[in-house]
């Protein structure tokens, strides 16, 4: 009896040793805590669609940017485009230029000062029908210049226009007449350099 008696205290101490544990366990890790926990863990809808949103919002943001970068450097890149173009218009020039011609750069100046900054076809109209001695060196000189734009330089004859014309003083020839009195008298024979340059007009 007496070992039965011993038996049954031990399995009560020990029963009473598990309730005194779970009920430390219990204590510690309460269940409202846990629900607690996971509540906060768990994010309510709202905030994962406001989430959603921003990040659509960003990435709407971050493509027009992207555009604004690419139509800019569009315009960069035309705007390049327009000016080299401008330089090449600029750059393309038919020149015709003629030398010791036999007349004065003077009697040549008069009738050039009439046809500079014309259009091809009003400058040719201009010298056929200018009575003066220099419209015959210009004549030809303007058709040899029409001549280089059309055929070298492949350039458009109705946009042509006089850019530049010049005449400058060559050498000159000294003759001598006799005169009175056994004397002579010096002849100056003038020679001119002549020059045009034609463009296209933009």
């Amino acid at each position: 009896m007496a070992t039965n008696k011993e038996s049954t205290e031990k399995k009560q101490t020990k029963a009473k040793d598990v309730d005194t544990k779970k009920t430390t366990k219990t204590a510690s890790k309460p269940k409202s805590d846990a629900k607690a926990t996971k509540a906060t863990t768990k994010e309510p809808k709202t905030q994962v669609k406001e989430k959603a949103t921003a990040k659509a919002t960003k990435t709407t943001k971050t493509a027009t940017a992207d555009k604004k970068e690419s139509s800019k450097k569009t315009e960069t890149v035309n705007a390049n485009k327009k000016e080299a173009n401008k330089e090449v218009s600029e750059n393309l020039f038919a020149k015709a230029t003629v030398k010791y011609e036999r007349i004065s750069s003077r009697k040549v100046k008069i009738v050039a000062d009439l046809i500079r900054g014309k259009n091809v076809d009003e400058a040719m109209a201009i010298l056929t029908y200018t009575n003066k001695i220099g419209t015959e060196v210009l004549i030809k000189l303007l058709k040899s210049a029409i001549a280089n734009a059309e055929n070298n330089n492949h350039m458009n004859h109705s946009k042509l226009y006089v850019a530049e014309i010049y005449s400058n003083q060559g050498p000159t020839l000294k003759r001598i007449r006799p005169a009175a009195k056994g004397s002579a008298v010096r002849i100056r024979k003038r020679t001119s350099h002549t020059t045009i340059v034609l463009k296209e007009r933009d």
